[in-house]
């Protein structure tokens, strides 16, 4: 591959921080696009020969292109869809027991990839979202924050971050919705929604 200079990128001068650590990352807010940003840091990371595990929370139930998009690359990416869809909306049929049951599932892998500190980059997909409807437990989001190693970065996406996750992260972007497709009721496109 070659730039617009004509060299080629293992010639371009590549940064290196004064002291590597690792990140706590919220990406909030109502508009589209928290889980591509963070799905684009996966890019990134796997670009740094980074190894990187996704845990999506409350997607699950419907198709989305990253389960084989992920697979297509030649990258150590873990992609884990635990979740049984949103919860509570879009005529989402499973009981909000059995969402709980699969977000603790979620959590419990999330604390082992902290524990065992088997990757370099772990992305909380929704995990905003599921601490807002109750399917985890803020102690639960909190204890990993504390017990997070520190070189691992960590990525947590969802609407309604909860203020002490805020306080905890280092970087916090919110995505504010200006205009949708949805809104002006064109369905879900493939490859930008899902």
């Amino acid at each position: 591959m070659i730039n617009k200079r004509g060299t080629s990128p293992d010639k371009i001068d590549q940064l290196e921080p004064k002291k590597r650590q690792g990140l706590i990352v919220v990406i909030t807010g109502n508009g589209k696009g928290k889980t591509t940003s963070a799905l684009g840091m996966a890019l990134r990371a796997c670009g740094h020969g980074m190894k990187v595990c996704i845990i999506q929370f409350m997607k699950g139930d419907i198709y989305a292109g990253e389960w084989d998009g992920v697979k297509q690359m030649n990258c150590d990416i873990e992609l884990v869809a635990t979740g049984k869809g949103f919860c509570g909306i879009q005529g989402n049929p499973y009981p909000w027991t059995e969402h709980r049951a699969n977000a603790q599932d979620a959590i419990d892998l999330a604390r082992e990839k902290i524990t065992t500190r088997s990757c370099d980059l772990l992305i909380l997909d929704e995990i905003n979202n599921a601490l807002k409807l109750k399917l985890v437990d803020l102690e639960q989001l909190l204890g990993l924050l504390q017990n997070k190693p520190p070189m691992l970065h960590l990525i947590l996406t969802g609407r309604d971050a909860h203020p002490q996750v805020v306080e905890l992260a280092d970087t916090v972007s919110e995505v504010h919705e200006i205009k949708h497709a949805y809104r002006q009721e064109i369905d879900p496109q493939p490859g930008i929604d899902y």
